[in-house]
């Protein structure tokens, strides 16, 4: 059982069908607030939401469609009566390859769907949130945004945009008592992985175990590590926190395994 950390509030979770997000809705509802899990998948959100009881619902939601992200805040409101922490997680990994062979087309999607989507997020959530005089905006970024080499190139440079939007919206939605901040996971081995690798739930694993043995805590992260997070960023703990990024990665981006020699 939780500790009613989140009683009462109502919260929005984009890609939250699987993976992190998912992790994220199960913990927020156990900390007692009402959840509207987005997707695009809809038989795995449709699944996730009954999974997690009366105070979970599904909205099928395309997160690069300024209609549909409008209609998903639109819909919590009418559901729930308000909309307390809005998490822009949604993503996947988009334009891959070298930077000699990418396309226009998949950079355009790709900074649509990891940057795009997050501003049109705060955008509508913020408009709510302004009215009511609070609310809690949280934005998945990644430690590729400051630290190069985890990630492709398109995504990389995307998850930066993230970092600096989230700072600079927060500044501005600071008057109103909406705080903006960032979580940045590192490797995560949930089905994003697999699928960006090309592998099926089994072989992450497998992949996962090969890279805890290289990590600095032996491990890799779960999503319940990056839930943790999530939940104090949107709780009132963190009431004066906003335009921060907070790195759950185990220190995976701070450098290589440190062995007793000093020798990294």
């Amino acid at each position: 059982m939780g500790l009613g950390r989140l009683n009462d509030k109502v919260a929005i979770i984009t890609g939250a069908a699987s993976g992190i997000g998912k992790g994220i809705a199960e913990l927020f509802v156990e900390e007692g607030a009402k959840v509207v899990i987005a997707d695009i998948n809809a038989e795995a959100g449709e699944q996730t939401a009954a999974g997690l009881g009366d105070n979970a619902r599904f909205r099928k939601t395309d997160v690069t469609s300024e209609e549909d992200v409008k209609g998903l805040v639109d819909y919590a409101v009418t559901e729930f009566g308000r909309l307390d922490i809005m998490h822009n997680n949604a993503g996947a990994f988009g334009a891959r390859g070298s930077a000699l062979e990418i396309d226009g087309d998949a950079f355009d999607f790709t900074f649509q769907l990891l940057v795009k989507s997050v501003f049109l997020g705060m955008k509508y959530a913020g408009q709510v949130m302004k009215e009511q005089g609070s609310g809690a905006i949280l934005n998945t970024a990644s430690i590729s945004a400051s630290t190069p080499g985890y990630g492709p190139h398109i995504y990389q440079g995307a998850k930066a945009a993230v970092l600096q939007l989230t700072k600079t919206i927060a500044l501005e939605f600071a008057e109103y008592n909406v705080r903006v901040n960032c979580i940045s996971p590192g490797g995560v081995y949930t089905p994003l992985i697999g699928g960006a690798l090309g592998v099926d739930e089994d072989a992450t694993a497998e992949i996962a175990k090969g890279m805890a043995k290289i990590l600095p805590m032996n491990r890799v992260g779960t999503p319940l590590d990056i839930a943790r997070g999530a939940l104090f960023l949107c709780s009132d703990d963190a009431a004066y926190i906003t335009a921060q990024n907070l790195t759950v990665d185990g220190a995976e981006g701070t450098g290589k395994k440190y062995d007793q020699q000093g020798v990294h």
